[in-house]
């Protein structure tokens, strides 16, 4: 369990502090996360890695020399938002442009990808790779679906490793990728994780059992067995990777191999050492060499009690590259010359851009707006342990509290920007980046964008017809849609496409804003209860269908929940 906390909605920022003032030898505090405190040289690629907190030593433990140069962290097990990698990165280049890497979960693929957009618009090369080495997350004909767990380490060091020789984005990209490619990682757990303030763990395991085929989010293993011996848990990791080889990999020749016996968070070191005594065995055995062999904690799920082996089949390339000294607050290996000029402390939050007064009837129409929020944030608050709890069942349990981070962050902003004279279309803009910058994860980033493509159809001055409310709305579902799930797919579009679509269908029947909206969250209340009948094809969930039967989706529900609650704004009603 999870013992020390002050508020568990601030934890991943003072650790985020704590963490940089213990290690101020190795990282600055940037907007977003870290960066390297010493000065690398120019024109060399910025290796910048990240994902949610929780999982130390990933991702901030990982920053400094022949690794990374900076680490975007999110909050715990949320992908950090699209605003914290562009901003990290920025701190971290220095005239070579940015490879991302990162684990393949679905808020970080969004948010990464949408910060590789926005470092390319601002004229900064950026390239990116979802790490896939989780072999029990999707069969190898869709391994490009896999999760990434420990395996992160391999990728991690050889692209950085590649970047310290001075190759180019293309080349640290390219060795990234085939590191990834050769990289396998299985794992079990003994007990689930418990986050800060949480009152039980996100899922359970029976004393006596362990779950095969871990999450490091969290999510439940596929199966549940007797723990065994170390032996034959060790028999387990190692015939199970042995089923898969890579692509290129002749085992009968004398493969090479880097094997990492990874922690989870509360196992002890001797007992993986008497795993790994075993593996070693088994490896000799089948006629493997190990080479640098790893036994620790190397990404961990918070308090989680398992382990996982990874094994990086090396050719002469990538053991060339491992050869490379390492050198960071949770990893080093050789030495590496620590001389490097300091990093003056230049990154200062932005001052918010000045705000154009709208005309009196763009006030009035956001400050509605801001009360729309007001709305929405109690509401979030009084349900933010139920969608925890919806979300655990098979997914990692945080939707609830990045529902409430987002929506309070988003709350602020538009007040702020309703104090300062704004109209409805920039109270809306502010609101979407506080929100999906505050949330991160995917449902940051799917708000954000929700909120972008309203704005985009409204005006500061004068007051939205019915229509135009609609076509933002349509627009917002478009862009939802782009992300890859579709309705069935048991996600927060299947019932954020019935929403859009009930509303558009009134607006051009002529119906006021009021009638048209009731229907529309009626409609989605109806989707969103739906979805506890299907069986998820996207998102964590994915992996665990028949966990999640009976259970309407988180996302789907919150949406439907806000929907219902904003009835009484167009209803005219106080809130």
């Amino acid at each position: 369990m999870t013992r020390l906390w002050n508020d568990p909605a601030d934890f991943a920022d003072e650790m985020i502090d704590g963490f940089v003032a213990a290690n101020g030898r190795y990282v600055r505090r940037v907007s977003g996360g870290v960066a390297r405190s010493t000065k690398t040289p120019e024109g060399q690629v910025a290796l910048v890695v990240g994902g949610g907190s929780g999982h130390y030593p990933a991702f901030g433990g990982l920053v400094g020399p022949g690794l990374a140069h900076g680490a975007a962290m999110g909050n715990l097990f949320a992908s950090p938002s699209t605003q914290q990698v562009f901003h990290v990165s920025k701190a971290a280049e220095n005239g070579g442009g940015v490879l991302l890497s990162y684990g393949n979960y679905a808020g970080d693929v969004l948010n990464f990808d949408a910060a590789q957009e926005q470092l390319r618009a601002a004229g900064i090369p950026c390239q990116s790779l979802a790490v896939t080495d989780d072999v029990s997350s999707a069969p190898v004909s869709e391994k490009h679906r896999r999760r990434g767990i420990a395996g992160d380490l391999t990728v991690f060091r050889i692209a950085g490793a590649a970047s310290a020789r001075g190759a180019s984005l293309d080349e640290v990209a390219r060795l990234a990728a085939h590191a990834n490619e050769r990289t396998r990682s299985f794992g079990v757990a003994f007990s689930g994780c418990t986050l800060p303030g949480a009152p039980e763990p996100l899922f359970e395991v029976e004393p006596g059992r362990m779950a095969i085929g871990l999450g490091i989010h969290g999510e439940p293993g596929l199966r549940d067995a007797d723990i065994p011996t170390a032996d034959e848990l060790a028999a387990l990791l190692v015939e199970r990777l042995l089923e898969e080889l890579p692509d290129g990999v002749d085992q009968a020749r004398g493969a090479r191999v880097i094997p990492i016996l990874n922690g989870l968070g509360s196992l002890k070191y001797e007992e993986m050492f008497v795993v790994y005594r075993r593996v070693a065995q088994l490896l000799e055995a089948a006629g493997i060499e190990a080479v640098d062999p790893h036994v620790g904690e190397y990404c961990t799920s918070f308090d989680m009690a398992g382990t996982s082996l990874t094994l990086l089949w090396l050719d002469d390339e990538l053991e060339d590259l491992w050869e490379t000294p390492v050198d960071s607050p949770a990893y080093r290996r050789g030495s590496v010359d620590r001389t490097g000029e300091i990093v003056a402390d230049d990154d200062a939050d932005e001052q918010a851009a000045e705000i154009v007064a709208a005309d009196d009837e763009g006030r009035a129409v956001a400050a509605i707006v801001a009360r729309a929020f007001d709305i929405a944030r109690d509401t979030i608050d009084e349900n933010v342990d139920e969608l925890g709890r919806l979300d655990q069942i098979a997914g990692d349990g945080d939707h609830g509290i990045g529902m409430q981070r987002g929506v309070h962050a988003a709350r602020d902003a538009a007040r702020d920007a309703v104090e300062r004279g704004a109209g409805a279309r920039t109270t809306l803009e502010r609101a979407a980046d506080a929100w999906s910058d505050r949330a991160g994860g995917t449902s940051g980033a799917i708000w954000g964008a929700i909120l972008t493509a309203v704005a985009s159809h409204v005006d500061d001055d004068g007051s939205p017809a019915a229509s135009a409310l609609a076509d933002g709305l349509t627009a917002a579902s478009e862009r939802v849609l782009t992300f890859g799930a579709v309705p069935g797919d048991k996600t927060m579009v299947d019932s954020l496409v019935p929403l859009s679509e009930a509303f558009a269908a009134r607006a051009a029947s002529g119906a006021s804003v009021a009638d048209a909206w009731r229907d529309a969250a009626d409609a989605a209340t109806r989707a969103a209860a739906a979805t506890a009948d299907m069986l998820p094809q996207m998102g964590r969930a994915r992996t665990h269908h028949e966990k999640s039967l009976g259970t309407p989706d988180p996302g789907a529900h919150s949406l439907a929940l806000l929907a219902q609650a904003l009835i009484t704004l167009t209803d005219g009603k106080k809130a």
